[in-house]
């Protein structure tokens, strides 16, 4: 299926002549044994957990879908069908959206169709469960991609913690500040490949910065360790030894950062969405 060249004012503008498009892939798959969440929402699928009379695959994939910055839409899971027959018929059976297999590993699934004409460049990942995605942190995000191979979207803690000061998230901690991943990761051509082939053997270690850093050497890892070496820096190096340019983009908005892993997440994020129906934005 070929990418859109032309809006669909029926639902959401795809195209932007000022601005380059993107792909967005939305991570919707999980577990082979099930999820917790899942089962906790009585669900078979994570993604079509539903929060405040959306499914959180349909509200990331409509936010998407009204950004101008995106071109087309590919959904991931290993059971695609039953994601799309779990959409609206506008989602399900529009042309700029593409339901697509994958695996057990997100980042092999990725590097599977990332710069083919399923995925072409450059290309957005985000995941199913990002269900406060906004045009706004989506703006922010890509204002912050200033042409890096690979970018990744964090929130730091003073920002959450000022909004959300009983927030539970995983901290990367680093000189200057500690970060927690905003689940938006910007792979701009072909040189990102060495990223996503490195994702995928650390995979199993994406909640251990240590961990992570520590494939880079003793060094990097030992300053990393230390917090004697900024967020930024850490990720440039880290880059370098691929070959690549890699930098984090620091988002200000908190609701970035919080997905639903758990029972607490959906409870803080229905909030936040009952807030916004009530107070929306100007």
């Amino acid at each position: 299926m070929p990418p859109a060249s032309k809006p669909d004012k029926s639902a959401g503008d795809l195209s932007s002549a000022r601005k380059p498009l993107w792909t967005a892939i939305i991570l919707a798959g999980q577990r082979p044994e099930g999820d917790p969440m899942a089962e906790y929402c009585n669900v078979r699928y994570k993604a079509l957990i539903p929060i405040h009379g959306q499914t959180m695959l349909e509200r990331v994939t409509r936010t998407l879908m009204a950004s101008p910055h995106i071109g087309r839409i590919v959904i991931m899971a290993q059971s695609p069908g039953d994601l799309q027959a779990g959409l609206s018929p506008d989602l399900a059976e529009h042309g700029a959206i593409a339901f697509v297999p994958s695996n057990d590993g997100i980042a092999t699934s990725i590097h599977g169709v990332v710069g083919s004409d399923i995925a072409p460049w450059p290309v957005l990942v985000t995941t199913a469960d990002n269900a406060l995605l906004t045009g706004e942190i989506l703006d922010g995000f890509f204002k912050g991609h200033s042409g890096q191979d690979v970018a990744v979207g964090v929130v730091e803690r003073r920002t959450m913690l000022a909004a959300y000061p009983d927030a539970r998230r995983t901290w990367l901690k680093f000189r200057g500040g500690a970060y927690s991943g905003a689940n938006l990761f910007a792979l701009l051509d072909d040189r990102a490949k060495p990223a996503v082939a490195f994702w995928s053997s650390v995979e199993k270690d994406r909640k251990k910065g240590w961990k992570i850093f520590a494939h880079f050497g003793p060094s990097l890892l030992l300053r990393a360790l230390s917090r004697t070496i900024g967020f930024r820096q850490a990720m440039a190096q880290a880059g370098e030894r691929m070959g690549l340019r890699a930098e984090p983009v620091i988002l200000t908005t908190a609701e970035a950062a919080i997905d639903v892993d758990k029972p607490e997440d959906l409870a803080l994020v229905t909030a936040i969405l009952e807030q916004r129906e009530r107070c929306p934005a100007d």
